[in-house]
């Protein structure tokens, strides 16, 4: 069992609730609506209205949900708001999938999936043409398969290489590279036995097994089968294969590039993107994002900044970088990056935005973790050697950006301190020895290490 805790006597006066946000989605408008001039009919109706969604999502929480993305398909904004409740509520969400996936978001095997109209470069007529072909043949069971069976004036190259990037024929073949260079030769074999069948010219493979074409069922089994196939390849790695849907979906669905530091992360960004409208102008505070846009900006005085859109397990926000830190990270901002960003929120004109005063990547973010036992943990003298020797290895605020995670063990049991920011250090390695040789158990931790 780990549990996530902070101490005031090491530092941390604040205890950080990292818990699932509740959803707040529904308040049922009543009669003081109708009090404050509201005309009480319009009162009534709101207020109906509202039960009725509220029951829909209550009793029927897959078939809302998808209804509800459904809807606002074309709002990238709001389908990312209602994936993050879906996350919330327990509900699963698929990717597309060629022998399953529809024209919209559908409830399916207690998951929602993703639906055809979702996915870029994926017209009407290919849609219609995918369904067509599925409900007449049954599912498909290869590149070539598929192929074969569509009309490729309306599934073009560039409609195939988008579902395969999605992840629309992993159920077919997980190795999307692989499909990928497939396509090369399946695509063009393809048009060449379409225009075969086109001008009445049959295919050898048509024929072999069928008794002369008789046996439709196997007359189909050869010719897929027959369909060339590249030279075996590695797949993408899973950062590009992840970079490729969020591309085409406009999302992260099969997984996301920060789920899987998700634990290590909260110790040093307690505070989600959900949470940033809560907190008090000019906080300090740091947050592990996804970085999906940077916008160069000149000021009038001729010095650059940047506007950035970057995102988290939990929302998507807009940071800004002003020219005095621009120079320090912009070697850093490049899309798609993982980043933990250090600054301040700043509400204006309604919207909360996050100040960077700092960054680094995560890849290279490394904390110090030192061991104690519950003994030690509550002896003053033990705090105050630790506090000294982090306090001594602290330096320059401004440099320092390790931060020190405390593990308090009790046989199966343990606890994970996170030290205030006055407490992290500028050297690991430096700190991890002076630790060491004060008798503290201590070691260096990638933040992308799940050990």
């Amino acid at each position: 069992m780990v549990k996530i805790i902070s101490r005031q006597y090491l530092g941390e006066a604040n205890v950080y609730d990292i818990g699932v946000e509740q959803d707040h989605n529904f308040a049922i408008k009543n009669s003081l609506i109708a009090s404050n001039c509201f005309n009480k009919s319009h009162s009534t109706a709101y207020g109906y209205v509202t039960y009725q969604t509220a029951y829909l999502k209550a009793n029927y929480p897959l078939e809302y949900m998808a209804a509800l993305l459904t809807a606002n398909s074309g709002d990238t904004d709001k389908v990312q708001k209602y994936l993050n409740n879906c996350t919330t509520m327990g509900i699963e969400i698929d990717p597309p999938d060629i022998n399953r996936s529809g024209l919209d978001f559908t409830p399916a095997e207690n998951k929602i999936l993703f639906g055809f109209s979702a996915v870029r470069n994926v017209g009407q007529n290919a849609i219609v043409g995918i369904l067509e072909a599925r409900a007449e043949g049954g599912e498909f069971k290869s590149l070539g398969d598929f192929c074969d069976r569509l009309d490729l004036r309306t599934v073009n190259r560039r409609t195939l290489e988008s579902l395969i990037q999605c992840g629309a024929f992993d159920k077919i073949e997980s190795n999307r590279q692989q499909l990928i260079r497939d396509l090369e030769l399946v695509y063009d074999w393809a048009q060449s036995r379409a225009k075969d069948k086109a001008s009445g010219q049959g295919n050898l493979f048509d024929f072999m097994g069928g008794g002369l074409g008789n046996n439709t069922q196997q007359t189909a089994k050869n010719a897929f089968e027959s369909a060339p196939k590249a030279e075996a390849t590695l797949d993408f790695p899973p950062q590009e294969k992840l970079r490729m849907e969020k591309e085409l979906l406009g999302f992260y669905v099969s997984a996301h590039p920060l789920k899987d530091i998700k634990q290590s992360s909260s110790l040093l960004a307690p505070i989600n993107l959900a949470q940033l409208g809560e907190q008090k102008e000019n906080t300090i505070l740091c947050a592990v994002i996804m970085l999906n846009n940077v916008k160069k900006v000149v000021t009038k005085k001729g010095d650059p900044m940047a506007i950035l859109q970057i995102e988290d397990l939990t929302a998507a926000s807009e940071a800004i970088v002003f020219p005095k830190n621009y120079e320090r990270v912009s070697s850093l901002l490049q899309v798609d990056a993982r980043l933990i960003i250090w600054g301040k929120v700043d509400n204006r004109d309604d919207q909360t935005q996050f100040i960077v005063e700092d960054a680094e990547q995560v890849e290279k973010v490394q904390m110090v973790v030192v061991e104690l036992n519950p003994q030690e943990a509550a002896t003053i003298d033990v705090q105050h050697r630790l506090r000294s020797i982090l306090k001594e290895q602290s330096g320059d605020k401004d440099k320092a950006k390790v931060p020190v995670i405390g593990i308090v063990q009790s046989g199966n049991s343990r606890q994970l301190v996170r030290f205030g920011k006055q407490f992290w250090v500028q050297d690991s390695l430096s700190t991890v020895q002076s630790l060491k040789n004060a008798r503290f158990p201590a070691h260096v931790k990638q933040l992308t290490d799940n050990s």
